[in-house]
Formats: C-alpha cells, structure tokens, sequence
C-alpha cells in the first residue's frame, strides 16, 4: 500500500497547503488583484496537488504514457474517448428524464432562458466537462491506478480509486468576506471545505453514489488498459449534469425527493441506482483491450 499512502499523503498536504498558505498569498495579492479568498486558497490547493502529482509519479516511475494511461494510438484513442463521450451524454440525459418524470426537477428557471444563454450555458460546460474529465482521470484513472495496480493488483486499484474518487468531491466551497479575513482564516477556509466530513449521514447518499461511478470508471480502465472511455464518459456525465443544475432546480418536497442528495439536489440513491444497473452494460461494451505497441 505504499503507493496509495504516497497519494493520499499528497492529498492530505494539498489541503494542509490551503491552510498554510492562504493567508500570506492574500496579503501579497489582494491589494493588487480582486480576488476571493476562498479562491485563492483552491488555486494553492490545485497547484500544490498538480505538482504533488508529478513529483511521486516520477518518484514511483510512472512518467510514460503507458503509465497514465494514453499509450493508445491517437486516433484510436480519441475515437474511443468521443464515443464514451456520445455513451455518457445518453445515459446522464437518461436519468434527467427519469428525474423529470418523477418530478424532482423544476424546470421552471430554464423556460425563462434565451436562445443564446442556453447556447453559451451548452457550450461553457461543454468545455467544464472535458477538462474535468481530462484532469481528474489522468490523476487517478491513470497516474494513481497505475500505482496501486503495479504494486498492490488491479482490485485494489479499483477500490482505492474509487474510494479517493469518491471523496474528493466532498471538498466544498467556503466563502469568508473580505473584511473577515484574519491570520488564522486559512485554517477556517480549510474546516469549511471539509466540512461534509463532519456529517457522514447527510451524504452517504451522494458518496455511495460517487464510489459506484468511480468503480465504474475504474473497472473501464482495468479493462481497456486506457482512459480514453473513462475521460469520454466522465466528460459527458459532467456536461450534462452541469446543464441540468443550472437551468433546473431539485423539488423537495414530493414523497420521492429523498432520492436526491442534500450534497448537491442532483447525485443520491436515484442516480446510484441507475450507475449500477447501466455498469453491467458498460463494463460489457468495454472487453479488455489487445496490448499494442507504445506509440509516441
């Protein structure tokens, strides 16, 4: 497990950056820049994780393609990533639908929408999709898995990702007012973005949710020996989400409203279950990939 420990210490040193580090980089930029606190704490967070990433992966040998994941052809590979793409916006859009013929989505903000915010709202998270899908997959879809999978074997690669996969996205914005920061606002930044951690109950659904999309995912990548598949779905279940949240908003109180999380009114038991019931048709549209020469 000294590889997974190697991530995860990186991770938590992400986060102990944010709180270190927050409050001299706000004194040294916001008298120049107008830009958030809470902000400026995420990019230390990113750029300490981003850098993190690929000093251990050095560290452990993992700086070839092979290793991260894009060892397939180009064309091979973006084709395979543009159809999981296709694959991803039907499945997410599936699950709108259902959402909305239960009720649970009011789409009331979205018929008050111009032909030209709903383009720009297409298109922006559009882009929001792919790079999502191109950054957290090639951490731990690629970089990460291949880790784990080298020292400890593919399941626990599959697990491990999964669990980190799922976790991560319990890291939540936090807001502090200007005229509120203090020497010590970095560690309160810190408490605020982990504070769902704090309420394992409340989002039990929506990480139960996000381990079964992460085991997908990951299982994808045992099999393909790639993450083409996994950017390309991941991109289309974000982008469709994404235009989901913003031009609807989640009902709360119908009888089935339970099925959506209180983390984000979107991911929670109706969306786990559909991940598990599309996984056995994904996994099986996925067969494991023929080894093929390293390409440069």
């Amino acid at each position: 497990m000294r590889a997974f420990l190697l991530f995860f210490g990186l991770m938590l040193g992400a986060l102990a950056s944010v709180a270190i580090f927050t409050y001299p980089a706000w004194l040294l930029l916001h008298p120049h820049f107008d830009w958030p606190f809470h902000r400026i704490g995420e990019r230390i967070g990113m750029l300490a994780l981003v850098i993190g990433f690929v000093l251990v992966a050095r560290r452990v040998g993992l700086s070839d393609k092979q290793s991260v994941g894009y060892a397939l052809p180009r064309p091979l590979f973006v084709r395979e990533m543009l159809t999981a793409l296709v694959l991803g916006v039907v499945g997410m859009g599936a699950i709108v639908g259902i959402m909305t013929a239960l009720g649970l989505l009011d789409w009331t903000q979205a018929s008050t929408a111009t032909g030209g915010k709903l383009a720009k709202i297409i298109f922006n998270r559009l882009l929001s999709g792919i790079a999502v899908g191109f950054i957290e997959e090639t951490m731990l879809r690629g970089v990460m898995f291949a880790a784990i999978q080298r020292e400890s074997g593919t399941k626990w690669a599959i697990f491990l990702t999964s669990v980190i996969y799922a976790a991560v996205h319990f890291l939540a914005k936090y807001y502090i007012p200007p005229e509120q920061v203090t020497s010590h606002s970095g560690f309160t930044l810190l408490a605020g973005m982990t504070n769902w951690f704090s309420r394992p109950l409340e989002m039990a659904d929506a990480y139960m949710c996000l381990f079964a999309v992460g085991m997908v995912l990951a299982i994808i990548r045992a099999r393909r020996g790639n993450i083409a598949a996994c950017i390309g779905l991941h991109a289309g279940w974000v982008w469709v989400m994404l235009i989901a949240r913003e031009l609807t908003n989640p009902v709360r109180d119908q009888p089935l409203s339970f099925l959506l999380s209180q983390f984000d009114g979107f991911i929670g038991w109706l969306v786990f279950a559909w991940t598990v019931l599309t996984a056995f048709f994904l996994v099986r549209l996925y067969p494991p990939q023929i080894s093929r020469p390293q390409t440069s």
